[in-house]
């Protein structure tokens, strides 16, 4: 299981670095899976900074969830009174929802691979596969193979074979032992596949294609498949219809609720502000639902900005104005004797100690309704500002206007709705266990995983090679995963190297 922390630094920069690798053994239970999180969060001392853990939808996680809530309730560090503190993977729930959907053209899907890689495989098909292309003067000139366990790959993979449809059955005349191209009904029922797939595909690369993705992106997104699936559910052809009911109903599951943790993280981008759960709401929930679901949000986003005033006062009121203590006496300066020396207060220090305790200085005006009242970020004509492809941490960044709102943007924006960004973790794997060092002690693979992070993060290096996550390979938990090597679960403990990074960024 490998457990990763995310913060923004003072600088307004996202981070995150693998805390720790941990040996969840079978039959992992939540409570197993719980107890080895907060293990490692008292090993970091960081047990009273934890808001929210992101997690998959096993059922075990869920269990370990209910677990962790009780347990860092205590230490009263938990937002919106606990009600952000489970944040489910939205990338995991679209996957969830793509495998129903392609659940329905298994057959087609696998006729199409095969005849990928019957072309493909052979020097002599693939040329006379590349004469036909030629002859019908088409633009795209490669066939993409799929990972089977990876939908957008499989969905990537359908895409490009449906420009080359008119080939495969030119194709199948030129080989006799071609035997399952796929028929022109079927290419049909691809077509129509795919148009609904490229919308989950872009909602997918939107949330992966950076390294570090805000919460605030993904509303929108979700927004839009809901969408899609509304006008696609009484197509005229019942193919359509039932995948899309199927897809439907997972979508119900996880997100017919009125999800708190989305919809903040959406309000604080300032190009969305509150107006952009007012236009997404009536398209996401019944129209029963839709009022009484925008005051949840609006009433979890005042309860939370509350707590974090009640920080700032405390912590005012704990640094309050400090009082020079004044003597009358020149001699008693320069003595070494304190309790010789006859100390006075003055009478503007009482009056501000006395104010400091009686009316802690607060804002004059709510931060929120000020934020409200500003208007949406919008684009003039002469201004350079890039509105579509905003980065809100930087526009967070340079304003001055407010004083506590800032500090609860950081806390929220760094929460990963996503566990995508998980997936650089196991993409080492191969590189750690091969053929040639297939024995590696387990504290060995944990040390070169944990310590590369680190190194990487350290001095600026990024991975070449980004690859989809595989849902099938590695369940992924708290920032929690679960990593699977031949059959072997890897599953170790943290290094000293990392226990002496403690105390500097992260803390």
């Amino acid at each position: 299981m490998v457990i990763t922390g995310h913060w923004i630094d003072t600088q307004w920069r996202l981070q995150k670095r693998v805390l720790n690798f941990v040996h969840v053994p079978p039959p992992r239970l939540g409570i197993a899976i719980a107890d080895a999180i907060y293990k490692c969060m008292l090993d970091w001392g960081i047990e009273t900074k934890i808001y929210t853990v992101s997690v998959d939808n096993a059922s075990n996680n869920d269990t370990a969830l209910r677990c962790l809530k009780d347990t860092f309730s205590r230490n009263k560090c938990l937002l919106a009174k606990e009600k952000l503190f489970h944040v489910r993977c939205c990338a995991h729930i679209l996957n969830l929802m793509v495998q129903d959907g392609l659940s329905e053209i298994q057959e087609i899907i696998h006729d199409i691979r095969a005849s990928v890689e019957f072309v493909i495989k052979i020097e002599g098909r693939r040329l006379i596969f590349g004469e036909i292309v030629h002859q019908l003067r088409l633009p795209e000139k490669v066939l993409i193979y799929d990972y089977k366990t990876r939908w957008n790959s499989t969905y990537e993979m359908l895409a490009c074979a449906l420009k080359f449809h008119e080939v495969f059955p030119r194709f199948k005349d030129r080989e006799s032992s071609y035997t399952f191209c796929p028929s022109t009904e079927d290419w049909e029922k691809v077509k129509e596949v795919c148009s609904i797939l490229g919308v989950f595909w872009n909602a997918t690369h939107i949330i992966s294609e950076s390294d570090y993705p805000t919460a605030n992106l993904y509303l929108n997104e979700v927004c839009r498949i809901k969408m899609l699936l509304d006008s696609k559910a009484n197509d005229e052809d019942n193919f359509i219809q039932l995948m899309v009911w199927k897809m439907k109903m997972k979508f119900d599951k996880y997100w017919g609720e009125c999800n708190l943790m989305m919809s903040i993280a959406a309000i604080l981008d300032p190009r969305l502000k509150i107006r952009v759960i007012n236009y997404c709401f009536p398209l996401i929930y019944p129209l029963y639902e839709v009022q009484a679901n925008i005051n949840k949000v609006r009433q979890a986003l005042y309860d939370l900005y509350v707590e974090y005033v009640e920080v700032h006062v405390s912590s005012s009121r704990d640094s309050g104005p400090s009082c020079q203590i004044v003597t009358n006496d020149p001699v008693s300066k320069s003595s070494s004797s304190s309790s010789s020396t006859m100390t006075h207060v003055t009478g503007m220090c009482e009056f501000l100690s006395h104010i400091a305790t009686v009316e802690p200085v607060q804002p004059e005006k709510n931060e929120l309704d000020i934020y409200f009242e500003d208007g949406l970020l919008t684009a003039t004509e002469k201004s350079s500002l890039d509105i579509v492809n905003l980065d809100a941490l930087k526009w967070w960044k340079s304003t001055t206007k407010y004083k506590i709102l800032p500090k609860m943007v950081a806390d929220i924006l760094a929460i990963p709705v996503s566990t995508v960004v998980f997936e650089a973790t196991f993409s080492a794997r191969t590189r750690v266990l091969d053929s040639y060092r297939a024995s590696l002690a387990p504290e060995t693979v944990e040390m070169l995983m944990c310590a590369g992070d680190w190194c990487r993060k350290l001095h600026g290096v990024k991975k070449r090679d980004k690859a989809f996550f595989d849902y099938d390979h590695a369940l992924v938990g708290v920032y929690v995963g679960l990593l699977s090597v031949d059959g072997l679960l890897v599953v170790v403990a943290f290094t000293q190297l990392l226990k002496k990074c403690q105390g500097s960024e992260m803390c």
